[in-house]
């Protein structure tokens, strides 16, 4: 087993990890990078919608050249980049059991930011285990990535904003949206994607569910059925559909089990997706050393997730003493604003109350243990 010492370790290659590593490494810090893809980027790298927001957010720029962009930035720091590495273990001092070129190596870095994400919810239901059932992410890696169409005829379950992008996406690369089905009783993503899918024709049903899917190997029909105020399923609604292709964007929750592992303090947020780490306003979690950037915190969007990896970053360069409290303070500040402006506004609201909830919480468990606010 061999050993590799850094001063910041950063685990996931996406864009809340490659801005955490750029931040860290631009202030001089030695920073390796982990990721178990074959390449960087993480979802950026499917993003082929334009961002929208303001120009500090890359208004108008599309998400697979802002990853590009990143890229060229950690490149250009000098930090160290490890791909088709597979992070397995963290213990309680943040050291971390690594694979990487099929050898096993113990990572030791004075300070290491966890960005691993989240992870597709699933659904269970007659016929989900079908092949042709997939996530909707799953379904964007295929089209945006690998150039390769899952399928001829596609219903999508779920109108977030993933269900409302992807099938936009199914139907550049060549596929057939049947329809868009939504338990809920509104459309759940924002207005821009929606009249997309609206102007292309795609029926929305809304209050429907998947009753079941049909097939002998494959998926070939699937029974949609209505809902009422309690989602249950309405007699004599069902609908059938020809397809052989059901995506499903019912969600997605942080893959926090390496910040498990270390012994953190969770709290449970429904609004990011489950139980998440209790951090404060530095991202440093409950284990000292220890930061969080991303999905991994809560589910949000690749903004964000950009803002909170920059926190991180010039959080653990300070912590090292690489960055003066002013120069730190500054930067900080910058990014805090950013952050707020993303989590403004009708769409936004609920993202900053459920950040405000887990500061909170941490603030709490740091008063309970005699430690300071």
């Amino acid at each position: 087993m061999k050993i590799k010492e850094v001063d910041v370790a950063v685990v996931g290659a996406g864009s809340a990890g490659l801005s955490a590593a750029y931040q860290a490494a631009s202030a001089g810090a030695k920073v390796l990078v982990l990721d178990e893809n074959h390449r960087p980027g993480g979802q950026l790298f499917k993003q082929i919608h334009k961002f929208f927001g303001s120009r500090a957010h890359q208004a108008g720029t599309r998400g697979f050249v802002i990853g590009q962009h990143l890229l060229d930035r950690v490149q250009e720091s000098g930090a160290e980049v490890w791909l088709d590495t597979l992070v397995y273990g963290m213990q309680k001092d943040c050291a971390l059991g690594v694979i990487h070129e099929g050898q096993h190596w113990v990572v030791k870095a004075k300070k290491v930011i966890v960005a691993t994400g989240a992870k597709e919810n699933y659904l269970a239901f007659p016929g989900s285990t079908l092949p042709g059932v997939m996530g909707a992410g799953a379904a964007q890696t295929m089209i945006n990535v690998n150039r390769v169409l899952p399928g001829q005829r596609v219903l999508m379950l779920g109108s977030g904003n993933v269900g409302l992008i992807v099938s936009y996406q199914l139907m550049q690369a060549g596929a057939e949206v049947v329809a868009l089905v939504e338990a809920a009783p509104n459309i759940g993503g924002y207005g821009v994607h929606a009249g997309k899918i609206r102007r292309a024709g795609v029926p929305v049903y809304v209050s429907h569910t998947i009753k079941e899917i049909r097939g002998k190997d494959q998926v070939e029909q699937v029974e949609i059925v209505q809902v009422d105020s309690k989602f249950q399923p309405v007699p004599g609604t069902e609908q059938v559909f020809d397809v052989d292709t059901v995506c499903l964007a019912v969600g997605l929750n942080p893959m926090t089990e390496l910040i498990w592992m270390a012994g953190c303090e969770f709290c449970f947020i429904p609004a990011f997706g489950g139980h998440v780490p209790l951090h404060d306003e530095n991202m440093e979690t409950t284990v000292p050393g220890l930061y969080v950037a991303g999905d991994v915190t809560g589910v949000e969007e690749a903004s964000s997730a950009m803002e909170e990896g920059n926190l991180a970053g010039v959080s653990a360069a300070q912590a090292l003493g690489l960055l003066t409290q002013e120069e730190a303070e500054a930067k900080k500040g910058e990014i805090r604003a950013r952050l707020d402006i993303l989590r403004s506004g009708m769409f936004g609201e609920k993202r900053r109350t459920a950040k405000l909830s887990q500061l909170k919480s941490m603030e709490e468990y740091q008063l309970k243990k005699g430690g300071a606010v």
